[in-house]
Order: C-alpha cells, then structure tokens, then sequence
C-alpha cells in the first residue's frame, strides 16, 4: 500500500527523536552538527546578501535616472524580507527549520534571477517585483542563525548566533569584492555590469537553500521540541508559574526593540553610502571595498561578540552597540567625501554597532521564548526587523535629496541613543522581579 512508506518513515522519525530526548550526548553531536551545516549554508548566504547591498541602489539610480528614489531597493528587499520572515517562521514553526529556510533561500535565487532579466529588458516593474522575492533570501540569511540556537544551553545561545553569523562573513566579504569581475563576466554575456552581482547571488541563495534542504536532518527545532515537552511533561508545575509570561514578554519587546534600532540606523546610512561615494568621484571597486569591510565588520566580530554577550549580559552590549552607532554616525556625516580611511572607519563602526545590536537582541528572543512557539515569534519580531530597515532604506534617499549625506548619518548616529532607555527599561524590570522572588 502507498501509505505504508510513509506510516514507517513517521514512525522511524519518532524513534529517532525519542533517541535525542533520551541521550544528552545525542543532543550534543546533533548541536554540533546543526552548526556546521548552518556554517556551510551561511557562507553561500553571505554571497548573496551582498549583491543586493553592494549594487541596488546603484541599478536602481541608473534605471530610473534620479537619486530621490535610489533608497527603494532596499525599502523593497527588506519589505519582502519582511513577508518572508513571517512565511519562514510559520512554515519553521510547523515543519522544521529544514523547509522553512530551504524555501526562503529558494525563493531568494528566484528573485535574483528576476533582477538579472529585469536589468537585460530594462523592466522597472520587473525590477521591484524580483527585488520583493530576493529580499526572502535576505530575510532567510538572518533567521538562519536561529537554527544554531535550538539545541544550545542558555549559556552558549549568542555563542551560537555569533558563530552562524560569523561564517556569512566569508560569502558576505568576498561578495563586493567580486563587484567588477561580476561585472565584466555580466557584460560579457550581454548583461548589464551593476547585474552582475546578482549573477552571484541567484547561484549562492540556491546552493544555500540546498545545503539546508538536503543535509538538515533530523530538524534540530522539531528535536528541541520534543525535548522541551518531555521536561514540561515531568515538571508541569513549572509551566504553572505565573511570573513567566509577563517577564518573557518584557524580554521579547526589549529584544526587537534592539533589532528594530539597529537595523535602521544601518540600513539607512549603509544604503545612501554607495551613491554619496559616486558623486564624489569613487568607482566601483571603492564602492566595493568600502561596503565590503562594512559587511565584514557587521559578521567577522561576532564570535568574540557572543561571547561577550553571553558572559558580560545582553543589555550592556547592547550599551555598547548604542554608543558605537552614534560614533559611526559623526564620522560619516563629518569625513571628508574623498578620504576613503574615513568612509571606510565610518563604515566599519556602522556593522560592528549592528553586530552588537543583533546578537545580544537575538540572544534575548531566544531567552524570552519556548521550543514550542518560538520559530513563530521568531518570524513575527524579524517581520518588525524587516519593515524597520525597509522604513531607514525608503527614507534614505528622501533626506539626502532634500537635504544631504550628513544630515542623514547624524540623525541616524541619535536615534541609535534609544537603545540606552530601552534597556535601563528592561533592568529596572529585572530587579523588581529579584526583589519580589526574594520576598517571597
């Protein structure tokens, strides 16, 4: 009978999630596992993040003919980055992280295959269309770094961010760096040059999604799952405590807020930075170098940075990420437009503020939520993420052409400031929620 496959296929994933749940060195090696696949999967990414970071404001200023509208790339890549959080998380929540970060890379390759047509037919609407789909990619890149946590301790969860992270820095680096040879092999096949990068990132959003698709087994969420229900099955007056859901809320709200302000003072300065170097006599491999150590500095520091954030606290890194955010922005807004070490230190601190930003707000969702429900909320909060820096990138280029590059990186530079009431918050909570447990 057909179903009978089908009865033992479920049956052999029972028996072998039950092993997990029983053996904690099992849980050990499939964490270590997990991670490595992530690695892999991540790399590939990383490449094709960058194209759309590199080069679509520039595409989308040489289609259109005008800077005022140079920011909706990346007001389209994160708005559809936002729609595929929330169909990653969901389809993560029900299925796997297997089949909800295959198709968000999937659907990331399709997208860049779109950009490329759009750019040899000089479609528009094409153009913003494909960017929406390839934004899935990007979402799928930054959900990713979930996947290394389902199985982590409490005290190794930025750890695992930050080494999932930490390899998108190969892809991610290399990525601008292959803007002109990119280029060349683009114009050589009868495509536009500034298409080129998105030759790369159809081919690395694919291979991404099929490192995830084939090799992520078993489902590192479904066995964290299981495993979370097995310990609630044994202790449920645990699950009873009527002090877990306000604080595991408090800490959620913290978490993406974090996420939101980082990702907009990003994305906003990142996205106008090409095209302010461009009318200030800067080719494109500058541009390249320039954003490249900029997405260097936002992934190649995170496996110290986990480790800060798990041994020094969430909430002071995220301190930290603030202050770094407002320097960034008044050196960009001061340098001078020619002097390359400038724009490049600027740069540098922008990611590395983001970097601080993410991983210790990623680090708080994680505390804040249970196996159960955790890749939903996971989904919903990267949804506000999403929207956040398509928000900075669709404003970006409004500021500049109504008033200039510094005006944009200064107000972005304050605007990171929020982050430092934003957890005075979250710790005024904390030690009333210690005072009333030592009341008790």
């Amino acid at each position: 009978m057909p179903s009978e496959p089908a009865i033992g296929r479920k049956e052999d994933q029972k028996h072998c999630i039950q092993h997990y749940i029983r053996s904690p060195d099992s849980q050990r090696k499939l964490y270590k596992r997990t991670l490595l696949i992530v690695v892999i999967s991540q790399i590939f990414g990383g490449a094709g993040l960058a194209a759309g970071v590199t080069v679509g404001a520039l595409l989308a200023q040489e289609m259109l003919g005008t800077d005022s509208f140079a920011g909706i790339p990346a007001a389209l890549l994160t708005l559809g980055s936002a729609f595929a959080a929330l169909l990653v998380g969901r389809l993560s929540q029900r299925f796997g992280r297997r089949l909800g970060l295959a198709t968000g890379f999937l659907s990331g390759g399709i997208g860049a295959i779109g950009v490329v047509l759009a750019a040899v037919t000089q479609s528009v609407p094409l153009l913003f269309l494909s960017l929406l789909i390839y934004g899935a990619g990007t979402a799928t890149n930054l959900q990713a770094r979930y996947a290394g946590t389902d199985l982590a301790g409490s005290t190794q969860r930025a750890t695992a961010v930050s080494i999932a992270m930490v390899s998108t820095t190969f892809g991610a680096v290399a990525g601008p760096n292959l803007v002109e040879v990119m280029g060349t092999f683009a114009t050589s096949i009868g495509v536009p040059a500034l298409a080129g990068p998105f030759i790369l990132g159809a081919a690395a959003f694919t291979l991404a999604g099929l490192v995830f698709l084939i090799f992520l087994r078993p489902d590192p969420l479904i066995v964290a799952q299981a495993i979370a229900e097995a310990k609630r099955a044994e202790t449920q007056h645990a699950s009873t405590d009527p002090s877990t859901g306000a604080g595991n809320n408090r800490g959620i709200i913290v978490g993406a807020s974090v996420m939101v302000l980082t990702q907009i003072v990003m994305v906003a300065i990142m996205t106008m930075t090409p095209v302010h170097m461009k009318h200030h006599g800067h080719g494109l491999s500058e541009v390249g170098l320039v954003i490249g150590i900029h997405i260097g500095a936002m992934y190649l520091p995170s496996l110290i940075t986990g480790v800060l954030v798990d041994k020094i606290g969430r909430i002071a890194m995220a301190f930290a990420s603030g202050v770094i955010l407002l320097s960034a922005g008044l050196l960009a807004a001061f340098a001078p437009a020619d002097s390359m070490p400038m724009l490049i230190a600027a740069l540098a601190l922008l990611g590395l503020g983001w970097n601080f930003g993410l991983i210790s707000g990623t680090a708080l969702i994680v505390d804040a939520t249970h196996p159960t429900t955790r890749a939903k909320t996971q989904g919903t909060v990267d949804v506000t993420i999403a929207l956040a820096g398509a928000s900075g990138g669709a404003l970006s280029g409004m500021v500049v052409a109504s008033s200039s590059y510094a005006t944009l990186s200064l107000a972005g530079g304050f605007l990171a400031l929020l982050l430092i009431p934003v957890g005075i918050w979250y710790r005024s909570d904390q030690k009333v929620a210690k005072s009333e447990n030592m009341s008790m």
